[in-house]
Parts: C-alpha cells; structure tokens; sequence
C-alpha cells in the first residue's frame, strides 16, 4: 500500500468514489410546448411539478386552441434530474410558458450551463421570447422541434428563418414523450455548453 492509498476503518485500501458533478439545465418554451412532459419523460425520479388547473379566466389569456385537452399549466417551474454517466448528472428546470411568470425566469436560469427551447411549430410565436432570453443573456442552447402527432409543420431551415436563430444554434426535431429523445436533445445542449467553454 502506498501512503496515498486511503484507509477504511479496518485498516484496507478503498478506493474514493467521487458522486456525479451536478449540473444545472433549463427547459423553457412557450405555453403548452411539451416542457413539463419533456422532464417527466426523463428524470430519474418522481419530477416535482407546479401544475395548476387551467381556470376560465386563464383559459380567456391562453391560447388553447392548439391543445384543447390540456387542463393544467405551470405555475413556478418543473424539476427533474438525470444521471448522464457516473461523472455528470443533470438537474433539470422548466420554466412556466406564460409571459406573466416571466419574472421567475432569472432566478430559474442563474447557474445554469444551456437551456433546451422546446417550439410547437404550429405557434412559433410563442417561443420568440425564450429565443431572446438565452440569445441576449450568451447561454449556449439549442432549439428542439417537438413532433406533435408525429409530424412538425415546417422544416428546420424554415423553423431557423422564422426565428432568426444564428447557424450555431442547433435545431433538431425531439419527441418530449420519449426518454431516448429527451436525452439526445439535452445532450446537443450539453455540447454547445461544452464547445463554449473551450472556445
């Protein structure tokens, strides 16, 4: 034994096992994007939600045409957490989709490497002030075109266009039902984040 081997109790080398480096990742996205579903698709644990059902008067400030059967929204954020590899784990938050919680979303992305903004290619509207959000603050993140019914409205490049998103921003088409999905989209963020810091 070596004097740098570390010492059980007993006296026997045990080798130091160092825990996941914890990282913080954002959702964000308009209302009714998929954020609270993309997180529950892939965290590990039971996600905490801040659902709270949609009322008449909310109903007459949101748009539900695009998703009739939604009953609930967001109210504070969602949160979930994934295990990449021994060495990284991602805390994951969601942001609320509606302009009037916009307020929360500072303290929501402070520490945050990247962020994942989800877009419902059949309201791209909704998604432009996240765009904003990450673009003006220098947060690598990428763009995720959810596939609604298994299909998106338009292509990336006309998803690119509209958004005015720089050609070093990824695009890609996600599914947020899907677990292998979810991960593959946060894993484009996790490389962004990683070609920032070394550039």
């Amino acid at each position: 034994m070596t004097p740098t081997e570390p010492l059980a109790s007993g006296g026997a080398a045990q080798a130091t096992v160092r825990p996941p480096l914890p990282v913080k990742m954002v959702v964000a996205g308009g209302f009714g994007v998929g954020k609270t579903t993309a997180v529950g698709s892939i965290s590990e644990i039971a996600p905490l939600t801040t659902e709270a059902a949609i009322t008449e008067v909310a109903a007459g400030v949101d748009d539900l045409s695009h998703t009739p059967r939604k009953t609930t929204t967001t109210v504070a954020m969602d949160f979930g957490c994934i295990t990449i590899d021994p060495t990284l784990k991602l805390y994951l938050f969601g942001t609320p989709g509606q302009d009037r919680f916009g307020f929360m979303w500072d303290d929501l992305v402070e520490g945050a490497i990247g962020g994942l903004v989800i877009v419902d290619t059949r309201r791209l509207d909704d998604c432009y002030a996240a765009v904003d959000y990450f673009e003006h603050r220098q947060i690598p993140f990428a763009v995720a075109v959810n596939a609604f019914d298994g299909r998106v409205e338009h292509t990336l490049e006309e998803v690119r266009w509209a958004l005015d998103v720089a050609e070093r921003v990824p695009v890609i088409v996600f599914d947020a039902r899907e677990r292998g999905s979810v991960r593959d989209a946060l894993l484009v963020v996790l490389e962004q984040a990683l070609a920032r810091s070394e550039g």
